[in-house]
């Protein structure tokens, strides 16, 4: 039982990272199609960016809580 919050901590993590690599690959991809919009996609990817750090946070204390 000790072994799992770890666990869920670290696939929390895992999650986390994945996410934020797919944000920061869209925008990316998004500015290289159209530079014009580089700024809008740049302050959306930040808060999306904030966001899922957040929750990422909240679960990995959750998980060593428990």
């Amino acid at each position: 039982e000790f072994i799992m919050g770890p666990i869920g901590a670290g696939i929390a993590v895992l999650g986390a990272a994945i996410g934020i690599g797919l944000v920061g690959y869209s925008a990316l991809a998004g500015m290289a199609r159209q530079p014009e919009a580089a700024a809008k996609l740049q302050t959306a990817m930040i808060i999306a960016g904030a966001l899922i750090e957040g929750v990422a946070l909240f679960a990995v204390v959750v998980c060593l809580l428990k």
